[in-house]
């Protein structure tokens, strides 16, 4: 597996474990993997980290022998302007490099992780015949290049199935990635300015479930969406007020008028050190305002509530000390919750 100090990766592992599989990482840093795993409650007897880069050939084949099952998960998520030469290397490179030494070594299932977004834009409902899209977006278009990469395993007769994850959001985030964050900074009053729109949304743990799935079980498509629900911008905002008990206000505007906005963002991105909120990536997104079909396949498993999902978030990241008790507001107070990656089946 790649990916896996991620975070769908690590709730992947957790979820692929949690069935009594063994799983061997490829990680950049070896040492990355317990702070990543063991707040799941993952076996670190079940698990074998070898250090190697998803871009060096050598170490991906040595990482992949052997292997009955590969899941590729490895990819850099991220709107920040700073990132593109990594992206085209992780996310294009990478993804050709993983998926042709994965089938030299006869693996019986290879699954790419790809992503809704490399779908984007799109004015019909997406589903697992949707062409690949063509975003103007750094990160999506890298994420669509490595979906034709995907797709022409595919169509060379490659046991590959491609999975694609909505925008993820839920508790144990390693690396505080994307949506996480950007919950973070709604709370921390750093969003008051949204574009309508929207984009699908869901749980990290039940895509995590999709994946333990898909490597040992067929799921009737070689292409399969991790579930979630479509969320629009003023749902998203209100179901983060209903959560946490703040007023938290917020101004919808037409997406064209906020493009320029993240396109000025971006640019002073890269001489300004610190991240700023406002990103053309995700202005970008919500106007895409994308949908996924009604019957698309999902490996049987329906999503949770966004307000369950929402409310484990909030509750970690003010655990993990990213939020002050005030601004998790109801949610301030530490309370257990489960780790347990699977769902109910439809």
């Amino acid at each position: 597996m790649t990916g896996g100090t991620g975070f769908a990766g690590a709730h992947s592992v957790a979820a692929i474990t949690a069935r009594g599989h063994r799983v061997r990482l490829l990680a950049r840093d070896p040492a990355s993997a317990g702070p990543a795993l063991e707040p799941l409650g993952v076996d670190p007897g079940a698990v074998e980290v070898v250090a190697g880069d998803v871009t060096d050939e050598a170490a991906v084949a040595a990482a992949v022998r052997g292997a009955d099952a590969v899941l590729h998960a490895a990819a850099v998520y991220s709107f920040d302007s700073r990132q593109r030469a990594v992206m085209r290397a992780v996310n294009e490179r990478g993804t050709e490099v993983v998926l042709a030494a994965a089938r030299r070594a006869g693996a019986g299932r290879i699954v790419h992780v790809s992503s809704v977004a490399a779908l984007f834009p799109s004015r019909e409902p997406l589903g697992p015949d949707s062409p690949v899209g063509e975003p103007r977006e750094a990160y999506m278009a890298t994420k669509a290049a490595a979906e034709v990469v995907a797709r022409r395993h595919q169509a060379e007769g490659a046991p590959v199935v491609i999975t694609y994850p909505p925008a993820m959001l839920g508790p144990h985030d390693p690396k505080l990635g994307d949506q996480n964050a950007r919950l973070r900074n709604v709370l921390r009053g750093l969003m008051p300015f949204w574009p309508r729109g929207g984009l699908p949304m869901g749980d990290v743990r039940d895509t995590a479930e999709l994946h333990a799935r898909v490597l040992t079980d067929f799921p009737g498509s070689n292409r399969v969406f991790g579930p979630g629900r479509a969320v629009s911008t003023r749902d998203y905002v209100a179901a983060v007020r209903e959560v946490t008990g703040r007023a938290l206000p917020a101004l919808f505007l037409p997406p064209a008028a906020l493009v320029p906005v993240g396109r000025l963002a971006d640019l002073a991105q890269r001489v300004w050190p610190w991240r700023i909120p406002a990103e053309y990536g995700a202005i970008y997104a919500c106007a895409c305002d994308a949908r996924v079909g009604d019957a698309v396949p999902t490996a049987g498993l329906s999503p949770r509530p966004l307000a369950a999902t929402l409310t484990d978030a909030v509750r970690w990241l003010h655990r993990a000390g990213h939020l002050s008790d005030r601004q998790a507001g109801v949610l301030g107070t530490p309370v257990p919750m489960s780790l347990s990656p699977g769902r109910a089946v439809r």
